[in-house]
Order: structure tokens, then C-alpha cells, then sequence
């Protein structure tokens, strides 16, 4: 049994193989980072710091995604914020 793999043994691995267990994943983490970034587009109006939202789901993939879900869908009253 081999301990420790080189990047010469990546041309061994049977991709064919592992292709259909990681393409869920990866369709699923694509999914969130549309539906997050079509969510802030629809309510930019009431939403803080769109750019960095925009930077942080691009960047940080289905994490940031996951984090815009949680804390960044905070509305935000732009006539309190006035007055």
C-alpha cells in the first residue's frame, strides 16, 4: 500500500470512474451560486453591500453562497435609514 501519492500518479486514476460521483456535487455548488447571485440581483434595492455579497459568492463558491443565504438576505429600510 503507497503512503504517499505524486502528481505523476494522477494520470493513473480512472477519471471515468470518478466523474459521475463528483458531477452532483459540482452541479449542486453551481446551482447555489446562480440562485444566490439571481437573489441579489432581484433585491438590490434592499440589500447592503451588493459588491462584496457579489465578490464573496463568486470567490468563496457554495460556502459564500451558504453564508449570503444566512446572513446577507437581511432587508434593509432605505427610508429609516434616512430619516
Amino acid at each position: 500500500m503507497k503512503l504517499h501519492y505524486s502528481f505523476d500518479d494522477l494520470g493513473q486514476i480512472d477519471w471515468a470512474s470518478i466523474l459521475p460521483i463528483l458531477l452532483p456535487f459540482l452541479f449542486v455548488g453551481f446551482l447555489l451560486i446562480i440562485i444566490a447571485l439571481v437573489d441579489l440581483y432581484r433585491h438590490r434595492e434592499t440589500r447592503e453591500n451588493i459588491l462584496l455579497w457579489t465578490i464573496i459568492i463568486l470567490f468563496f463558491n457554495t460556502i459564500g453562497s451558504v453564508l449570503y443565504f444566512v446572513i446577507g438576505r437581511k432587508e434593509v429600510n432605505k427610508r429609516a435609514l434616512r430619516n
